[in-house]
């Protein structure tokens, strides 16, 4: 469900920059999903379609996944972190509460569960085009 209020901020944000660079249409709008985040990209893209509005009716909408990277703060090795390993109990403790991913999350070096994301995490705007 919380892709609908992605889906809302994603248009704000996107709207506040097309009015910034003083662009009449948007035409296609590059989103950047943090792995991490578990954002389910068809339920993302289809409330952007249900949402879009005035500048961005014909837009199209670009969802790209960032890999997650972790890094341990004891012994300092940096990994990425496949979360389709994870049993379905334990991904949705993650996706509600991402923090709870040092509980079940250790460095595979060292077995520490204390890293650091180095990415994987957030949403962003990585481009939008669009005609003036």
């Amino acid at each position: 469900m919380h892709e609908w209020a992605l889906a809302e901020a994603i248009l704000t944000s996107a709207k506040q920059i097309a009015e910034q660079e003083k662009l009449k249409e948007v035409t296609e709008v590059t989103i950047k999903v943090g792995e991490l985040q578990q954002v389910e990209p068809p339920i993302l893209r289809f409330a952007l379609s249900q949402m879009k509005s005035d500048i961005f009716k014909s837009a199209k909408f670009r969802i790209l996944k960032a890999k997650s990277t972790l890094k341990c703060r004891v012994c300092g090795t940096a990994w990425q972190f496949n979360f389709k390993k994870l049993d379905k109990a334990t991904a949705e403790a993650i996706h509600f509460v991402p923090e709870v991913a040092h509980t079940y999350i250790k460095c595979p070096k060292c077995g520490s569960p204390d890293f650091e994301i180095v990415c994987g995490r957030g949403v962003w705007l990585q481009d939008i085009k669009g005609a003036k």
